[in-house]
């Protein structure tokens, strides 16, 4: 069966509004719509090929090296080529194990700090050509960029510009020339590359000392053969470091950032680069990278060590849901492969979105504001949310810097995500925001932020609602909202004791966050289902040893997790009375 797409909304019609000047007015055949001029743009703003890049959202790293075969994390540069030696190499399957988890691209580790380039090189004999592996006629990257090609996913390359093989590398100019070879070569003959990934590592080369980088030189190189790629790290970068290596950008997060500080000390800043410059003179938005293991490199004592479901949701909403950019690291094993334990763990992510984001509550349903520019029969009408169209958006009048969106549903709702998204094309304006539900009770609100950008994803518990708001409180200029969707996750279940550890009996609580879910659980450890014993209500009595597990059903939706808790009876004749 096909797969849904696990990110609905699509940039491309955007992007000629960026490399075009912005019109005076949207002419749709009326003459009212033509006098209301869009909104100024507010600066910085995205590049074509940035815009291009936060479409994507969500995509792999691929950790594959020297490395791997030395149980490595930063190899020496000593390595015998002939160490190089994948005994299945299947780039196709790397890709299937990314789209099939929703990725749009595959970003490879070209050459790490140890210098082996996995292409044949004309400038070094630390490379493919020189190993064993397929007699020296091996290339992971043509395999990679065809596989890419095949399915319809975009092909990014990592080329670390430390390079601990290179004799050159500390004679400045010398290695630059020979870094900017390098760069040619892989970038003149794979096809179009969507990023260049620089590792600002600069550590010792061979002869002991540090290289001064070309950041220009390098640069100039990649925008002369890809001109369409974006550039993680370098002296004027397209992308930002998150500032961390756990995938979670900031709870703020500004895609803008102040150029000229980009490379002060942003070392010992990561908290400034976790959330960007509100008074940022460039656009130079977030990548949260991370792995899918405690390494980047294969190691196998990391088999079991794969993170689960909670894990990747949380670096899931933690990443693309505050706005940046997710790449999630697989480190591919010896035999060539994405492990079998890594494979099913971003298939089981993709499992748990599908299920969060299956149903669109607020498509196609009316949205009014009374702040729209040119008022709510406009070109910038509050309808314009929720229509599917990512070239549209609703925007307020120019003397506002607030402003309220209402959507009515189809019917009372359990609502527990709401996602809101900028006009990116007109630059970054909303610097707080919150979410309201009408439920029996009136309007409340059930979640606040700061940021939106292209994608915010809040999350809350389960409220029966009938309308929903969105609430602009506070902007740099006049907002615009191009959607905003609603959706009623799977039923989320809890388990609450007042002791874990006991000594004659103790009770424990079941929780689902709507009233209709139906409780099911097991108090022997075993996983429970629809045939386990159906909770009734009240307490659970425990009076031994209990490993107590229950989910949570709501029509043919099960809770995404398993609840899970351990109870521990103590024998009285072994706890020592207080003195």
């Amino acid at each position: 069966m096909a797969l849904a797409p696990l990110l609905p909304l699509s940039l491309a019609p955007l992007l000629a509004s960026v490399q075009e000047p912005i019109p005076a007015a949207f002419e749709r055949g009326s003459t009212v719509e033509a006098e209301v001029p869009a909104p100024a743009p507010i600066l910085p703003l995205p590049s074509g090929p940035q815009l291009a890049w936060h479409e994507l959202e969500y995509y792999a790293f691929v950790h594959f090296n020297m490395n791997t075969f030395t149980d490595e994390e930063w190899g020496h540069g000593t390595e015998s080529p002939n160490t190089f030696a994948p005994s299945e190499l299947d780039c196709h399957q790397w890709v299937r194990v990314a789209k099939e988890a929703g990725m749009k691209a595959v970003i490879l580790t070209a050459k790490h700090h140890d210098g082996f380039c996995l292409w044949p090189s004309d400038v070094t004999e630390h490379d493919v050509a020189s190993s064993a592996w397929r007699d020296g006629q091996g290339d992971v990257l043509a395999e990679l960029a065809e596989a890419c090609r095949a399915e319809g996913l975009k092909l990014g390359l990592y080329l670390s510009p430390w390079d601990r093989a290179e004799p050159s590398y500390g004679d400045s100019d010398a290695y630059n020339q020979h870094f900017a070879a390098q760069l040619t070569e892989i970038l003149t003959r794979y096809g179009p590359v969507f990023e260049v990934w620089f590792d600002g590592a600069c550590g010792e080369g061979p002869n002991g000392k540090r290289q001064e980088y070309d950041w220009d030189l390098f640069e100039r190189t990649v925008h002369q053969h890809q001109p369409d790629a974006v550039i993680f790290h370098g002296g004027r970068p397209d992308l930002r470091w998150i500032g961390n290596e756990r995938g979670i950008a900031g709870e703020t997060n500004w895609n803008p950032y102040r150029s000229a500080e980009y490379f002060v000390g942003t070392a010992e800043r990561p908290s400034e680069l976790n959330v960007g410059h509100e008074d940022g003179d460039a656009w130079i938005p977030g990548e949260a990278d991370v792995s899918i293991r405690p390494g980047w490199y294969y190691h196998q004592s990391e088999d079991d060590r794969v993170k689960n479901l909670d894990q990747l949701l949380e670096i899931w909403y933690g990443s693309i849901g505050r706005g940046a950019n997710l790449l999630l690291n697989f480190p591919v094993d010896r035999r060539g492969l994405v492990h079998e334990h890594d494979a099913a763990a971003v298939a089981g992510l993709r499992s748990a979105i599908d299920a969060i984001l299956a149903e669109d509550l607020a498509a196609g349903r009316k949205a009014t504001s009374e702040q729209t520019r040119g008022g709510d029969d406009g070109p910038f009408a509050a309808s314009n949310v929720t229509d599917g169209d990512p070239a549209t958006f609703w925007a307020a009048r120019d003397e506002m810097t607030s402003g309220t969106i209402e959507i009515a549903l189809g019917r009372p709702s359990p609502v527990d995500h709401v996602e809101i998204g900028e006009h990116l094309p007109l630059g970054q304006r909303i610097k707080r925001f919150s979410v309201q539900c009408r439920t029996v009770d009136g309007w409340t609100t059930v979640a606040q932020g700061t940021t939106v950008g292209g994608r915010r994803i809040v999350s809350f518990p389960a409220v029966m609602a009938n309308r929903i708001r969105v609430v602009v409180e506070d902007a740099r200029a006049a907002p615009t909202i191009s959607h905003v969707a609603v959706h009623s996750g799977p039923p989320r279940l809890e388990i609450f004791a007042d002791r874990t550890a006991f000594l004659d009996e103790t009770e424990a609580y079941l929780s689902a966050d709507r009233d209709g879910a139906a409780i099911h659980y097991t108090v022997d450890g075993s996983k429970p289902d629809r045939d386990s014993p159906r909770h009734e209500g009240g307490p659970i009595a425990i009076d031994r040893d209990t490993v107590l597990r229950a989910v949570a059903y709501e029509g043919d939706r099960r809770s995404l997790a398993v609840a899970e808790e351990t109870f521990r009876r103590f024998d009285p004749a072994s706890v020592r009375p207080p003195r």
